[in-house]
């Protein structure tokens, strides 16, 4: 049995679990804010030109609430040049990290933290013969690891079959001796024949038994693991991938094709002492128990909810009770699940969400990170936007900045081919500070502080001190260290 939950149990479930009660609800809480004052003309959806200030296009939304406040900007490159990013958590380390996702020159910038008055690019590295690539997404994703005392930075790609490095997923590129860029070098590529397309999403775990994975999606129907360990060590490729993480086979599933998952999340549960991963793909969501990577172990699953035939992203709680889940289509709202029924062995599969929130019912909001109570969210067309679902069955809004800047469904360049899905694409948080990273695919990256937000510990709200965000010195917090490692201090 799963030890009482940290957080706030819901205050009424009732018939707001229903479908078109929660989509309601979430035009509702959009609209609501925690002592912030009324959205001004120019923030509201998009209609009349009136609403617009002098040399702007109708309908753009501007500016922010007041508790939100500009730290810096680096516009990168223009017209859909950037995907997502990630910002380094030691205190030693200012540096934060954007996938380049421009088709002329895919790759990835180092942003220069140092002088937070003074924010600026620091570098930039692309791809060999870039010219030569034909791209989907190009340099779609990036994440930053430590082991044995350097500091690495993993940048995923996806190139077309035809194209050269069709079979490349990732690089990985030493940046220990930053801010000498001349001291960056590419010390590993992971390549996946089998599954050409690159690698679109990935997360690297440090998990309980030691190890240092990297989590990424291919074109299957799995997601595969590698030991970074093994990376540097040793030049027999072979000996990287450990393992893989199925999409569960159904008869529904096996309706939907075979891909396997859009993007994952790995985490520690102290109360169960298990390592688990929580998966959006196919079909929906789903944890498994990946205490032994080689052995996951299915826990339950987010299935046959309205609305939702391919889950998208999925963040845990700390505590691994509540999920916030995305779905990739307009209209859309982030949607709250309570995982205890499952977990608890009450019923086969989840099917009701218990809330949702979104930020405007025409849009959709993309990526998140979870800080409790707050969820800090990439919101496309609508920007920076911070909720918090403190009671899960109701979330409200607590603060917005609209970066993407742009007018609705129609893109820089007055073509309407991605709909909703341009503006911010990525977000992050330092947690030491509350710094708080937006990459807008126009408009470049961004940094913000957000008024009472000046770090985030889990002790600090009574729940487990657990989010993306890894210790790679110490391990998962409350889990047992192996022989010969640190255990992570409370």
């Amino acid at each position: 049995m799963r030890s009482r939950s940290l957080i706030r149990r819901p205050i009424s479930r009732g018939t707001r679990a229903g479908s078109l009660a929660l989509l309601c609800a979430a035009v509702v809480c959009a609209a609501a804010t925690l002592g912030a004052p009324t959205r001004a003309a120019a923030q509201a959806a998009p209609g009349l030109a009136t609403e617009a200030p002098p040399g702007l296009l109708p309908g753009v939304k501007i500016g922010g609430s007041p508790n939100i406040h500009l730290v810096g900007h680096v516009p990168l490159g223009g017209y859909s040049a950037v995907d997502d990013d990630e910002i380094e958590q030691d205190p030693t380390r200012p540096y934060a990290y954007v996938s380049i996702g421009d088709v002329q020159r895919p790759g990835f910038a180092i942003i220069d933290l140092r002088d937070l008055d003074n924010v600026k690019l620091l570098y930039r590295w692309q791809i060999e013969n870039a010219s030569l690539h034909k791209t989907i997404l190009g340099a779609p994703d990036g994440k930053y690891f430590k082991m044995n005392g350097r500091y690495y930075y993993v940048q995923t790609f996806q190139f077309t079959q035809g194209s050269p490095d069709a079979d490349l997923g990732a690089v990985v590129a030493d940046v220990t001796g930053l801010p000498d860029t001349s001291k960056v070098r590419i010390v590993a590529r992971l390549r996946e024949p089998a599954y050409p397309g690159g690698f679109h999403n990935s997360f690297i775990y440090r998990h309980s038994d030691g190890h240092t994975y990297l989590v990424v999606t291919v074109d299957g129907p799995h997601a595969q693991v590698y030991d970074l360990a093994k990376v540097l060590a040793t030049s027999d490729t072979a000996q990287w991938k450990v393992g893989v993480l199925p999409v569960p086979e159904t008869e529904t599933n096996a309706s939907l094709g075979l891909q396997g998952y859009h993007d994952f999340y790995l985490a520690y549960d102290p109360a169960t002492h298990q390592d688990k991963f929580y998966g959006a793909g196919r079909g929906g969501y789903y944890v498994y128990d990946i205490s032994n990577i080689r052995q996951p172990k299915l826990l339950t699953s987010i299935t046959g909810s309205a609305g939702v035939s391919w889950g998208h992203t999925i963040t845990p709680t700390p505590d691994g009770r509540y999920v916030v889940t995305e779905t990739e289509y307009q209209y859309a709202p982030l949607r709250i699940f309570d995982l205890k029924p499952g977990l608890d062995g009450k019923v086969q599969t989840i099917t009701r969400p218990i809330g949702a929130w979104n930020a405007d019912w025409h849009d959709l909001v993309h990526n998140h990170e979870v800080r409790w109570p707050y969820v800090f969210v990439s919101g496309y067309e609508d920007g920076l936007q911070v909720f918090s679902m403190y009671d899960p069955t109701h979330p409200v809004t607590i603060g917005w900045y609209y970066t993407c800047q742009c007018a609705h469904e129609l893109d820089p360049q007055g073509s309407d081919r991605w709909g909703v899905e341009q503006g911010a694409w990525g977000i992050d948080v330092r947690n030491r500070d509350g710094l708080i990273m937006i990459s807008d695919g126009d408009t470049g990256v961004w940094f913000f502080k957000m008024d009472g937000f000046n770090g985030w510990n889990g002790h600090d709200w009574g729940v487990p001190n657990i989010s993306s965000v890894q210790d790679y010195d110490h391990g998962p917090e409350g889990a047992q260290a192996p022989a010969g490692k640190p255990a992570a201090m409370p």
